[in-house]
């Protein structure tokens, strides 16, 4: 199992070190070069959506991955990954690589709960610890989107065919279930796709 991470900015290592204690094999996505590479799997740490939007295309990473993405590689993002993965951005007309039918709302849980940490259901996996940085919930999603958990009342974990996304950043606790989760429910099944290897 290969799995690329986007180490532009954010929580990047943290990703690594968790996927690699689940025996995955991991490296960064720096260059073109990188983004072009075998893979089973892709993840989108958090960080700043805007920041990492526009490192995105000006080093040339942007169209190789949405063309990895579309094309049917799974993919996790975490917090900004959940944005930059989403249809629509609240407030903006700005969208990134629209591969999960939702609209999120950023910095959504307001300066009391800019940063917090709760535990909550998580479909498939049972009752995981979660850390949220000012992070976005999901605002609306269409049917075939199938929403994971709740926080606070609002939806923050989702998932539509390939594609996962959760507002809470997994890699900053000790449990690896979420991410268990992402090799074994996508990463696993879509491993051996012509659409996951190099294009």
């Amino acid at each position: 199992m290969r799995i690329g991470v986007l180490a532009l900015q954010g929580g990047f290592a943290e990703h690594i070190r968790m996927l690699r204690s689940l025996q995955a094999d991991t490296f960064e996505i720096r260059r073109r070069e990188d983004a072009l590479g075998r893979m089973d799997g892709l993840v989108l740490p958090g960080g700043e959506s805007t920041a990492i939007g526009k490192l995105l295309k000006d080093l040339g990473l942007f169209g190789p991955l949405k063309e990895r993405i579309r094309g049917g590689l799974p993919t996790f993002g975490t917090c900004a990954g959940m944005i930059l993965l989403a249809r629509r951005i609240s407030g903006t007309d700005t969208a990134y690589f629209g591969a999960i039918d939702i609209e999120v709302k950023r910095n959504a849980f307001g300066r009391q709960l800019g940063s917090f940490f709760t535990e909550a259901p998580f479909k498939g996996i049972g009752t995981v610890p979660m850390t949220f940085i000012r992070a976005p919930y999901i605002e609306r999603a269409a049917p075939e989107v199938e929403i994971l958990s709740l926080a606070d009342g609002h939806p923050v974990a989702a998932r539509q065919r390939h594609v996962l996304a959760t507002a809470c950043h997994p890699e900053l606790t000790a449990d690896s279930r979420i991410h268990r989760y992402f090799i074994e429910q996508l990463c696993a099944a879509g491993a051996g796709r012509r659409d996951c290897l190099t294009l």
